[in-house]
């Protein structure tokens, strides 16, 4: 299994701070969603990252191959519903602990 860092984009800096009722369902969509993975046993990670320009979300995902990690975060509600939008890349020899 290979390691693949998600990267969870928000529509505005302050996303986290001004949500609508509707962004905040599909947030908890997404957050429901995330603990699966890991239930599933494919999240090593993940959570919002206070980045001082704006909180986006981060996840370090183990999948055979980034077709399967693209498909498992494009599956995410938020990004489904248009609400995020979302990057992928391989973690190049990644160790876990």
């Amino acid at each position: 299994m290979n390691l693949f860092l998600v990267r969870l984009i928000p529509p505005r800096a302050d996303f986290a701070q001004t949500l609508t009722d509707d962004e905040q369902h599909t947030m908890d969509l997404h957050g429901t969603y995330w603990e699966q993975l890991r239930n599933g046993g494919h999240v090593v990670v993940y959570g919002p990252v206070a980045d001082p320009e704006g909180v986006w979300g981060l996840g370090v995902l183990r999948c055979a191959d980034r077709a399967e990690a693209l498909a498992l975060a494009e599956a995410d509600p938020s990004v489904e519903a248009g609400v995020n939008t979302v990057e992928v890349a391989e973690i190049m020899g990644g160790v876990t602990g």
